[in-house]
């Protein structure tokens, strides 16, 4: 199992995972839909193989999809842009079906906004999703997809439910010095995050471990509102802090994607996580996380 390990999708994620893994003496092959993201795996010494899941093409892809058979498979190939039903998920299943290539096991990267505004109650993984946003519609789709058919082919699997993630390499530094102002404390919301070096050591351990298979919220388990992610990011950077309006102000200023945000708040519990998988935090909270800047 070691030795056949699959990465999906090795975007951002999928390169730390798959870097993490050879600090631990492990390979895996990644598989990618653009040139220049091959390009990039090559250059960073990961085996990597153009794989198209916008279209089903069994007679060009039967012998790869027959490397798949009794691998690890960690699924990270996000959705398309648009619509409820992840149509790549659906595309990779019957892919698999069509070749007869039952893996040992899949982890999914999905996320924490397939349960919707909670009001700022805690949430954990017996709470039902109630997705609002459409890009929570096609990962609330990803996960029925591949459970149904992990379940039917005796298939273990994991579902990461994961909120924001953030890094030295992933913050809203644009965000923050393009001069558009963030909804103040008062009418901000809940928001949840998880630092990337965390979920990559996470992930690794659900592939290479033997963890109880199911859905995990994949967080910090340290939330606080979007106006603190933004300020307390801006004073580690030395940057100047955003200007503050209230939420009816925002609602005339800001962008649909970033109302649709702030449309959302909870507070995600990480108490599953914690209890079935080995790996600590090394960024348990937001300030931690910072202070390695």
């Amino acid at each position: 199992m070691l030795n056949n390990i699959k990465i999906i999708g090795c975007g951002y994620i999928g390169k730390k995972i798959a870097g993490f893994l050879k600090t631990q003496g492990i390979s895996c092959h990644c598989y990618v839909k653009s040139e220049s993201s091959k390009e990039t795996c090559l250059a960073m010494g990961y085996p990597v193989t153009q794989f198209n899941l916008d279209k089903i093409d069994l007679a060009l892809n039967n012998n790869l999809l027959n490397k798949f058979n009794k691998s690890t498979i960690a699924y990270l190939a996000p959705p398309q842009r648009s619509g409820l039903t992840d149509e790549r998920m659906e595309n990779f299943v019957t892919s698999l079906k069509a070749a007869h290539a039952v893996p040992d096991k899949v982890i999914l990267i999905s996320t924490t906004g397939v349960y919707g505004n909670c009001n700022g109650e805690w949430i954990d993984e017996s709470c039902v999703a109630q997705p609002q946003a459409e890009r929570a519609f096609r990962r609330l789709s990803a996960e029925t997809q591949l459970i149904k058919y992990c379940d039917k082919n005796n298939v273990q699997f994991i579902v990461f439910r994961v909120p924001g993630i953030y890094a030295s390499d992933k913050l809203p530094v644009k965000r923050i010095t393009s001069g558009e102002p963030i909804v103040n404390a008062a009418d901000s919301g809940y928001t949840n995050r998880i630092h990337a070096e965390d979920l990559s050591a996470i992930c690794s351990e659900a592939l290479l471990e033997n963890v109880k298979p199911g859905i995990y919220n994949c967080c910090d388990g340290q939330p606080s509102t979007m106006n603190d992610y933004f300020i307390k990011v801006a004073e580690a950077l030395n940057l100047p802090r955003p200007e503050e309006i209230s939420l009816l102000q925002a609602r005339q200023q800001l962008s649909e994607g970033m109302l649709s945000y702030l449309a959302e708040s909870k507070r995600i519990s990480n108490k599953k996580l914690l209890k079935h998988f080995k790996t600590k935090l090394k960024y348990p909270n937001l300030t931690s996380g910072l202070k390695s800047l």
